[in-house]
């Protein structure tokens, strides 16, 4: 017999404590003003907080000009090089990207031809999960989100590393080149359970190929027949060298940067920036946008009708349409004003994509989007700011194209990511000087008595 059958309601005990919590729990926005604390490690004109140094790559957004933050077109740049180039560069040579990335992310340079080989074969060499990793950590744990298994899954390497808290560089080095070339596997074999325990499916596993690129294998081992194009996995490959880094202040390369600093192994450090990326606020985003389309897709009845559209962004915002968050996703980002360099670049290639095909009216639905959000968003908040897409305004739509099922779009955004945060803790550990993260939180809890509990 359940709790409740017996007279007893643990909801509404859950209840009575939730209003207790709200009671004592609750900061209003006033008192960090008062408190002069940067809520969000925000400074008041939206710019994150200075708490670090990196050499790894740079955000840029806007210029401080006489004091003043004045918007600029958006460029992200790895260890010195705008990410356009890169993409450019694989465009015109007809070649796969990300492996080059991961090399001049972890590194600090380009690779020369045989540098590039090197790290090629040493990744392709460790693709294989250990033995019996997918039957005793993925398979007898079932999740029905991928995030969550990823995340679980590197924790569990932990156990098949003989050295696993060895901090040495040369211990990280090899534990991080072992986690970029494992965790697209897991990713795929926690698909393959889920499609069987969730959506009663069928599974299948494929070996990856030595010869293959991050992108072919994917590929390769995520479909039943293993086939696909060159220029599939090359599309995917750009989303990869998009998604690779973003600077030391985004919220999971901070977490695990964070965690890097307490001196923990690096399996404890990937698996919580995997958990931060997760959020609906950070990587999260790209499949609530294709969620938040689907609303639009069926609220607006004429998608041309522009008119319509705003109507229905307003809805939105006003929590009366969508998720209830009163959020558009894919529209703002922390840094980027004018532009998001990423959603330019994805937004290209998914106009070339949807030409001609059934996702042509969609893409078309999405621009507008894109073009009328600004101004829902002035004058529901009544400031006159930029706000630009962001990557994940066209990161699913392209992910849909490329036929890749949307429980995917969030880890695929983890395995590029991966190397980012790799980057960023062996720079943590060889220059913070054994220096802990930790900031300063100011207590506003009010003195009180104590009485004896049998006076209460």
């Amino acid at each position: 017999m359940s709790d409740k059958g017996m007279g007893y309601d643990p909801d509404k005990d859950i209840t009575l404590l939730c209003e207790e919590s709200r009671k004592y729990n609750y900061i209003p926005p006033e008192d960090f003003i008062k408190n002069n604390v940067k809520r969000g490690l925000r400074n008041a004109d939206g710019t994150g907080v200075v708490a670090g140094i990196t050499k790894i790559c740079n955000v840029e957004g806007y210029e401080i000009q006489d004091g003043k933050k004045v918007p600029v077109p958006g460029k992200l740049i790895y260890r010195g090089i705008d990410v356009e180039k890169i993409v450019n560069a694989c465009i015109c040579e007809n070649r796969f990207g990300f492996e080059e990335t991961s090399w001049l992310l972890l590194y600090g340079h380009l690779p020369n031809k045989g540098q590039l080989e090197s790290y090629e074969r040493m990744v392709s060499r460790q693709r294989e999960l250990p033995d019996f990793f997918v039957d005793n950590v993925i398979m007898k744990s079932p999740s029905g989100d991928i995030m969550n298994a990823l995340q679980r899954a590197v924790l569990a390497l932990y156990s098949y590393d003989e050295n696993a808290d060895d901090i040495s560089l040369e211990n990280v080095m090899r534990q991080a080149i072992s986690i970029i070339a494992r965790i697209p596997s897991i990713m795929v074999s926690a698909y393959q359970v889920k499609r069987r325990h969730f959506d009663r499916k069928s599974m299948h596993f494929h070996h990856c190929k030595e010869e293959l690129s991050t992108a072919e294998n994917i590929l390769r081992t995520l479909r039943s027949d293993k086939q696909f194009t060159d220029e599939e996995a090359k599309t995917l490959d750009l989303c990869m060298v998009l998604h690779a880094e973003h600077g030391g202040g985004n919220n999971s390369t901070f977490s695990a940067r964070v965690l890097t600093s307490s001196a923990t192994d690096t399996y404890s450090a990937i698996s919580a920036g995997i958990g931060s990326l997760k959020g609906p606020r950070h990587g999260g985003a790209n499949q609530k946008v294709m969620e938040m389309m689907e609303c639009v897709k069926e609220g607006v009845s004429n998608w041309e009708d522009e008119a319509e559209i705003q109507s229905f962004l307003r809805k939105i915002m006003d929590k009366k349409a969508g998720d209830g968050a009163g959020l558009i996703y894919g529209m703002g980002h922390a840094i980027y004003t004018i532009s998001d360099p990423r959603a330019s670049i994805l937004r290209e290639y998914a106009t070339k994509m949807a030409e001609g095909t059934e996702y042509e009216k969609e893409f078309n639905l999405l621009r507008s989007v894109e073009k009328l959000s600004p101004e829902v968003f002035r004058d529901k908040k009544g400031i006159d700011v930029p706000l630009c897409a962001n990557v994940d305004l066209y990161s699913g739509l392209v992910y849909t194209m490329l036929k890749l099922p949307p429980e995917l779009f969030t880890p695929i955004f983890a395995i590029s990511r991966t190397v980012g945060w790799c980057a960023h803790r062996i720079e943590e550990i060889l220059t913070t000087g054994g220096k802990i993260i930790r900031p300063a939180y100011k207590a506003v809890s009010p003195y009180a008595d104590y009485t004896d509990i049998n006076d209460r």
